[in-house]
């Protein structure tokens, strides 16, 4: 059974591990990752879970996401993940997630990545991804309306859309564009 590390409100590690599926207590949080890339044209690659999927099964989900297995780091799970899901084999030793934030028993770290990927490139992870594709952030937006994306708000994937383009708070630039 895969077991995930306990960590306390403020992100410390508790030295306390749990198994997969175990209910966690009050003050008690695992560390999700996902991965989401774009390409030079501002797509969003998605994923269609798997139907037999426990939770979500049929919905389009983000490019790349999961738990940190007991002893990784978000780096760490990041790029297993993304290999195991996807076959992309991305160094992130030298990335930072854009946005970390909070949700009821997890703390989320959101890499964005820009990479043009071809579609026949991939190898999909039969046990959890049956397709993917590249969408816009409108096509995302729709998925959501129709009830086919795992329910996001939809300021949530703006944002993603957005922070693509930003070095947090400020719009990135390229080389030739920036100031002497």
């Amino acid at each position: 059974m895969e077991r995930f590390d306990i960590y306390d409100e403020n992100g410390n590690l508790t030295g306390r591990t749990k198994g997969r599926g175990e209910k966690l207590e009050e003050g008690e949080f695992r560390l999700v990752v996902h991965v989401v890339i774009f390409n030079s044209k501002g797509e969003m690659l998605i994923q269609q879970r798997q139907p037999f999927k426990k939770s979500w099964p049929n919905f389009w989900d983000l490019s790349v996401g999961g738990c940190a297995i007991s002893g990784e780091t978000s780096k760490q799970t990041a790029q297993r993940e993304l290999f195991e899901e996807l076959g992309i084999d991305l160094d992130f030793s030298k990335l930072r997630p854009k946005i970390t934030f909070n949700f009821d028993e997890a703390f989320n770290d959101v890499f964005i990545i820009e990479k043009d990927i071809d579609l026949n490139d991939l190898n999909l992870q039969h046990e959890e991804v049956q397709t993917a594709k590249w969408a816009t952030e409108e096509e995302v937006l729709s998925l959501i309306e129709e009830g086919a994306f795992i329910p996001y708000s939809e300021s949530y994937l703006s944002l993603l859309f957005y922070m693509h383009k930003y070095n947090g708070t400020r719009r990135l630039r390229k080389y030739s564009d920036k100031m002497a």
